[in-house]
C-alpha cells in the first residue's frame, strides 16, 4: 500500500509531539522493518542459517588443530571437488546399469550427497565455492527430481540449504534449483524433505530483494503458508521463518497477500499459544513484517487475539530473541490503528495493565533495543486518550523514562523524549493547537527534564531537534505564571534555539525564530 493511501482506521488526529501516525507510521513502519531485517543478519537472528548436523561419527575427527586456517581450507576444497567428481561418476555408473536394474549407484550417490553434505555442515569453513565450481549446483538439481528416493531428496536439499546460507553470489547460484525446490514443498514430498526445501528458500529469501523477488513469482508464498500451518513444530518453526524473510519487503504486496491466505491467520493464533519459545519467536517476526508492511494485516491482526497472546508474551517471557519481535508487532499495531488503543487497550483492562508492566519490565533491562522498542511502544500509547497519558504518566516507567533521557544513548533518549512529551498535551481536536495537561508538563520541568530536550535540540538530527523545539514551545506556553520562558533562558534554551537562526532547513529555521521572536522579542539579541 503506497503511503498516501491511509486507511480510515489508522487516520486519526496526531497529538503535537508524536510521529508515528498517518503517512508517517506507515513509512516509520517500513522502515523499521527494513532496519530489523538488517538487525536479524548482523545480530539478533541470523537471516541465514547453516544446516549444521547434530552429531558426527566418531571416526571423523576435525581438522582444526592440526593445520593453520589456509591449509584447512585447501583440504576442504579438495575434498568437495573430490566429492562432486564421485557424485559425476555416481551418475554415470547409475545410468550403465539402469538396464539390469543396478541399486548399487543409488546408494553410492546417496554417500556422496552425504559426505558432502557433512562437509558443507561441520566445517567452520564451508568449502562452498570449490563444490559450485566443480559443478554441484546441476548435479544437486538433478538429484531433486521428483521419484527419487527421499534419503537423496532430503541430502541434496540439505547441501543446497548450507550453499544458500553463503556470500550472495553463491546464494545466487541456486537460481536454477529454486523451482524444484518450491514444488517440493508441496503434498507430494514427505515432511522432513519440504521443511528441508524450505529451509533452502529461507536462506535465499533472506539474500534480498532480487531472489525474493523471483522465490514470490514462482509461487512460493502459498505452499509455505501451508507449511506454518503444520502441527508439527520444527515444520511450522521453519516455515514461520522462511516466510519472514519472504515478506520482509519494503513492498507490501507479500504481506497482505499471506494475511489473506485462508488459514493464516488462525495459524498464527494458534502457534502464539504454544509453550515452544522458538517456534513463537518466528511466528512473532512474522507478525512483525505483516504489521509493519500491510495496512489489510494490520486490520486484521487487532480485531484478533494476537494483541491479548503478544501481550501475555511480553509479560511473561524474560528471552530477548522473543521479546524483541513481541515489542515491534506491539508497536506496530499501536502505532498503525487506534482501534489498539480505543477498543483493545482501554484504561483499566488487564491486557493494558499487562502491557504497561511488560514494558517497564523492558525499560529496566539491561538490554539497549529492549529499552528502545518499550520506549516507542510507550510513545504511541501515550499519544492516546488523556486516560492513558495518566495511567502512564502515574506509572513507574515515568521515572525510569525521566532517568533514561539524560543517561542513555542518542536512540533511546530519542524515543524517551517522544513518550515523555505527549504525556503533556492533551488529544487536538481538528487542526487545533493541543492543550497542555498542565500538572504533567509541571512535573517534568520540576524533574528538570528542559536540559534533557535542549540537548535534542543541539543535536545534528533534524527530526530530534525538532522534537526539542516542540517541547520548549510547550514549556514557554504552559508553565503557570510565565515562568516557561525564564526555565527555558536558564538552561541555555535560547542558544540552542538560535543555532537554527540562519539554517538551511527553513521548517527549523522558521521554528526556532518564532520561538525566539515570541517569547523573548523581536529585538532579543540584536545589541549584543
Amino acid at each position: 500500500m503506497a503511503d498516501e493511501d491511509v486507511s480510515p482506521q489508522s487516520s486519526y488526529h496526531r497529538d503535537a509531539i508524536k510521529t508515528s501516525v498517518h503517512n508517517t507510521s506507515a513509512q516509520r513502519r517500513r522502515q523499521l522493518a527494513v532496519a530489523v531485517g538488517k538487525e536479524r543478519r548482523e545480530a539478533l537472528i541470523r537471516t541465514k542459517r547453516l544446516c549444521r548436523e547434530a552429531h558426527f561419527d566418531d571416526n571423523e575427527a576435525s581438522l582444526e588443530g592440526d593445520m593453520n586456517i589456509e591449509e584447512e581450507r585447501a583440504v576442504l576444497n579438495a575434498q568437495a571437488s573430490q566429492i562432486i567428481e564421485d557424485l559425476k561418476s555416481a551418475t554415470t555408473y547409475q545410468y550403465e546399469l539402469s538396464m539390469t536394474k543396478g541399486k548399487g549407484a543409488a546408494q553410492k550417490k546417496v554417500e556422496a550427497l552425504r559426505a558432502l553434505r557433512r562437509l558443507l555442515s561441520k566445517s567452520e569453513f564451508p568449502p562452498v565455492k570449490a563444490a559450485l565450481q566443480a559443478g554441484a549446483v546441476p548435479l544437486l538439481v538433478q538429484y531433486l527430481s521428483f521419484g527419487s528416493p527421499d534419503e537423496q531428496l532430503l541430502e541434496a536439499a540439505w547441501c543446497l540449504t548450507n550453499i544458500a546460507a553463503g556470500e550472495p553470489e553463491e546464494t545466487k547460484s541456486l537460481v536454477p534449483a529454486l523451482p524444484l525446490l518450491v514444488a517440493h514443498l508441496g503434498e507430494k514430498s514427505s515432511v522432513p524433505v519440504a521443511e528441508q526445501c524450505a529451509w533452502a528458500l529461507g536462506n535465499v529469501a533472506g539474500e534480498g530483494d532480487e531472489l525474493r523477488n523471483i522465490l514470490l513469482a514462482q509461487g512460493a508464498l502459498l505452499p509455505l503458508a501451508r507449511l506454518m500451518m503444520s502441527n508439527k513444530g520444527s515444520t511450522a518453526r521453519t516455515a514461520s521463518w522462511a516466510l519472514s524473510n519472504l515478506i520482509k519487503g519494503p513492498q507490501p504486496n507479500a504481506a497482505t497477500e499471506l494475511i489473506r491466505i485462508k488459514g493464516v491467520l488462525d495459524a498464527i493464533i494458534q502457534h502464539l499459544r504454544n509453550l515452544d519459545d522458538e517456534l513463537v519467536t518466528e511466528v512473532a517476526w512474522v507478525v512483525v513484517y505483516l504489521s509493519a508492511l500491510s495496512e489489510a494485516a494490520v486490520g486484521l491482526l487487532v480485531k484478533s487475539d494476537v494483541v491479548h497472546l503478544l501481550v501475555g508474551k511480553l509479560a511473561a517471557s524474560e528471552r530477548l530473541h522473543l521479546l524483541i519481535p513481541v515489542l515491534r508487532s506491539l508497536g506496530n499495531l499501536v502505532a498503525a490503528d487506534s482501534y489498539m488503543t480505543d477498543k483493545v487497550l482501554v484504561v483499566g483492562h488487564n491486557t493494558t495493565d499487562q502491557i504497561l508492566l511488560g514494558l517497564i519490565k523492558c525499560l529496566k533491562s539491561e538490554h539497549r533495543v529492549l529499552k528502545k522498542e518499550a520506549a516507542w511502544v510507550l510513545s504511541n500509547i501515550a499519544a492516546g486518550s488523556v486516560g492513558h497519558k495518566e495511567l502512564i504518566f502515574s506509572s513507574e516507567a515515568t521515572p525510569l523514562m525521566i532517568h533514561l533521557l539524560s543517561s542513555a544513548p542518542f536512540d533511546i533518549r530519542k524515543e524517551v523524549a517522544y513518550t515523555l512529551g505527549n504525556l503533556c498535551v492533551a488529544p487536538a481536536k481538528n487542526a487545533e493547537q493541543p492543550s497542555v495537561i498542565v500538572h504533567h508538563l509541571v512535573a517534568l520541568v520540576n524533574r528538570e527534564c528542559i536540559s534533557g530536550f535542549i540537548h535534542l535540540v543541539r543535536s545534528a538530527d533534524i527530526q530530534s531537534a525538532k522534537l526539542g523545539l516542540q517541547f520548549l514551545e510547550l514549556v514557554m506556553r504552559g508553565m503557570p505564571n510565565r515562568e516557561g520562558p525564564k526555565l527555558v533562558e536558564r538552561e541555555d534554551g535560547i542558544d540552542a534555539m538560535e543555532r537554527f537562526q540562519f539554517h538551511e532547513n527553513e521548517e527549523m529555521r522558521t521554528m526556532a525564530n518564532g520561538l525566539v521572536d515570541k517569547y523573548f522579542g523581536e529585538d532579543y539579541g540584536l545589541d549584543e
